[in-house]
């Protein structure tokens, strides 16, 4: 329940500044506004100036339910600083996620042009989530980053917590399912396919762990495939290592590295049409 009189952060506020924000990153594909069309040059500052002035209303009421002993101005305050630095990186976010973009376009061959990959690819749209999430999560914004990134996960089932550090030209190839923990460092040139979990080992401790690295590190130029799980918090998969499908790690794996699972055994049976009438019970009365 809201403590103390206050009020936590808007969820559906929160939402509406993740895609909004599209149309600034990605200029030109998600502006539904005639304006944008009309006025082109004039309409990301307009577009700016008022997400910016709704973010950190959020920032704002996340700090003062956060922090019951802080005040009004001093939270207003730190909102504004806190929004201001946000906005200042936007530009290097779009740098980023321009090489997202490339990354996909690279290492997809279904993919048939980058205008595709920043339109429709569940992927991109959690990594572009994840990116905006982090710069606030590293202010130690409370509650708002983990609005943005759920949000993503329920659009796409890409789980991918604020926290995580996740360097250029990152890929996650058709995506559902794929979870990627707080302390997780991912290199650059790394591409996950469906279903991979970079996780932590279970533990009862709990709370006792919130600060502790509890998930792997992932150098660069890595695959991992679908279905793979590489946990705990001291596993390091080393660059330019390719992990197979199906695979559970729990410990860390050299560079230069192909790591595979046996395949199980086939059991093949015969088709209906092709049983024969030994293979059958004959059950009688």
């Amino acid at each position: 329940m809201p403590k103390n009189n206050r009020e936590l952060p808007s969820r559906a506020a929160v939402i509406d500044v993740v895609k909004e924000l599209r149309s600034v990153i990605f200029p030109g594909y998600f502006w539904n506004d005639s304006a944008a069309k009309v006025f082109p040059e004039y309409f990301a500052g307009y577009r700016l100036n008022d997400l910016y002035d709704r973010l950190k209303e959020q920032i704002e009421i996340a700090l003062l339910y956060a922090q019951p002993e802080l005040e009004q101005e001093g939270a207003a305050e730190e909102a504004d600083r806190i929004c201001a630095g946000f906005f200042e990186q936007l530009p290097e976010v779009q740098q980023r996620l321009l090489k997202d973009v490339q990354a996909g376009f690279d290492g997809d061959p279904a993919a048939k042009s980058k205008e595709e990959i920043i339109s429709s690819y569940p992927g991109l749209f959690a990594i572009y989530v994840y990116r905006l999430a982090h710069l606030l999560y590293k202010e130690e914004v409370p509650y708002i980053p983990r609005i943005m990134t759920e949000y993503a996960h329920g659009k796409t089932g890409i789980d991918i917590n604020p926290g995580a550090t996740i360097g250029d030209y990152f890929f996650i190839d058709h995506g559902t399912g794929v979870v990627i923990g707080e302390t997780t460092e991912i290199g650059r040139n790394v591409k996950l396919y469906q279903g991979v979990t970079l996780g932590a080992l279970s533990t009862r401790q709990g709370q006792q762990l919130a600060n502790v690295k509890r998930h792997p590190t992932i150098r660069d130029n890595v695959t991992i495939y679908s279905n793979a799980s590489v946990l705990g918090g001291e596993t390091v998969v080393g660059e330019n290592t390719i992990i197979g499908g199906n695979t559970f790690i729990t410990e860390s794996v050299p560079a230069n590295t192909k790591v595979s699972a046996k395949s199980p055994e086939l059991v093949i049976k015969k088709s209906r049409s092709a049983v024969s009438k030994t293979d059958v019970w004959d059950w009688q009365d």
